[in-house]
């Protein structure tokens, strides 16, 4: 087994990955997760309101916290993900500092480290090479799902005549499409910029792919798409092997 995790996967994602890492069941692929591990109750006011307050934390099987720390204030708390960046955690994995007073064993005997979020046992630094301003704009403006949409809804009868195995072969973002895109852009306020546009454009094609499959076939048909340039799941399926041996000890 391989699961797939990055700093965006928090809550009962960390809490299935630290139970197959700790038993050595499989291996964590990706970046560190987020760091949700808080139980919450929800109780109803009077006026209708409800009071949401915390009454536990989860734990993996060795005993580590899911939880991040929020001693230093609820700004440092918010600002985690910024710290982050900035000691370039997404790119190298020797920049994430673990206490030795938070190191733990799996069931196998290797290390592995509490503290908030759940290390992957390989790490793969984020790919900033598709990253641009513009295509930060046009997904900030959601430009790419509207896009998607209208384009199903024009062409709705068509897509319903191909199978989707089909359509994931065969369509392709045409040079017509790419100006409607660039075009949809501008009118939601997304000035085209062609520098970025050459950085970031097989990306936006496959994301407009994907979105257009999602509203054609349904959710599942999205990640069979995207996962093309996905480098998490790209590095994992070398990964099985390993995986597979692991497992096989147990």
């Amino acid at each position: 087994m391989i699961v797939l995790i990055n700093e965006g996967s928090a809550s009962g994602s960390e809490i299935v990955a630290g139970a197959v890492q700790d038993n050595d069941r499989g291996l964590i692929v990706g970046r560190r997760s987020f760091g949700k591990g808080l139980v919450q109750s929800m109780f109803r006011l009077s006026d209708g309101s409800e009071l949401r307050l915390t009454i536990a934390r989860y734990y993996t099987p060795s005993g580590r916290s899911i939880q991040k720390p929020y001693d230093k204030g609820l700004d440092e708390y918010q600002e985690d993900f910024h710290k982050r960046v900035e000691h370039g955690e997404l790119f190298n994995a020797d920049s994430i500092k673990f206490n030795d007073s938070l190191k733990y064993q799996t069931v196998g005997g290797r290390v592995v480290y509490g503290g908030g979020g759940i290390m992957p046992d390989y790490f793969i630094p984020l790919d900033t090479g598709w990253d641009s301003r513009y295509y930060m704009k046009m997904m900030n403006n959601n430009v790419i799902r509207e896009y998607a949409l209208n384009y199903f809804q024009k062409n709705e009868k068509k897509l319903k005549n191909i199978k989707f195995e089909d359509f994931r072969k065969s369509f392709v973002i045409d040079e017509s499409m790419e100006k409607e895109i660039i075009a949809m852009g501008e009118s939601l306020g997304v000035p085209f910029d062609e520098a970025d546009y050459k950085r970031s454009g097989s990306l936006i094609k496959t994301l407009v792919k994907g979105s257009i499959a999602r509203n054609a076939y349904g959710r599942e048909s999205y990640y069979p798409i995207i996962n093309d340039v996905n480098e998490i799941f790209q590095e994992a399926l070398n990964l099985f092997d390993e995986a597979e041996k692991l497992a096989s000890t147990k």
